[in-house]
């Protein structure tokens, strides 16, 4: 029944009903809107810390495969590698220099295969953090170079494992590239001294 201002129960109701769904929505939407915002970032954030491959070849960047070579690729973070006769392939993830400054880019080789190599912090790491020790042992828990390192022809560049997995695919190094200890110990097998490497 219609009251004076032509308004009767019904629609009292419907109004009401409206107003409620209103009000349940907007949470629901600001809620929506506030998960797809997180999932951005989670996504922005992933792209930033984890490796993400590239297809590379070979002979865009080496004339010979002689003596197998490795190619790290520093914007990917990611070391692919590749046996003499090419029968062998890998790509492994890996860490990458923290800073611009401590990227070295261009072509070197393995000068020595290291087991339990020791860790000797250089002159600028000893400056930054005069605590730390002149000198970690080889199989020491503490050692960041893990239980392999290629020893590159550059001084105090090398390629090595890590026990601590939260640095792969991270910038996180001091110059090094690092990798999970099971994939050194794998490319520690293949690779020789004398195995070309190239940083880009």
């Amino acid at each position: 029944m219609a009251d004076r201002n032509g308004i009767n129960r019904r629609m009292l109701l419907g109004a009401g009903a409206a107003l409620l769904g209103a009000g349940l929505a907007a949470p629901a939407l600001a809620q929506q809107a506030n998960s797809t915002e997180m999932e951005r970032e989670i996504s922005q954030s992933t792209r930033h810390n984890v490796s993400s491959f590239r297809t590379l070849n070979w002979q865009d960047y080496f004339s010979t495969t002689q003596g197998g070579v490795i190619l790290c690729d520093i914007q990917s973070r990611a070391l692919h590698f590749w046996s003499e006769d090419q029968s062998v392939y890998r790509l492994y993830p890996t860490s990458v220099p923290l800073t611009d400054e401590l990227t070295r880019l261009g072509q070197t080789e393995v000068v020595d295969k290291v087991v339990a190599p020791p860790w000797r912090p250089t002159p600028s790491m000893r400056e930054r953090n005069p605590e730390w020790p002149e000198m970690v042992a080889g199989g020491d828990p503490m050692n960041p170079l893990g239980p392999y390192a290629l020893y590159l022809s550059w001084q105090y560049y090398r390629i090595h494992g890590t026990h601590d997995t939260r640095k792969i695919g991270r910038r996180s190094s001091n110059g090094c590239i690092g990798l999970y200890n099971e994939h050194i110990t794998e490319l520690f097998s293949f690779a020789n001294v004398g195995t070309q490497v190239m940083l880009i």
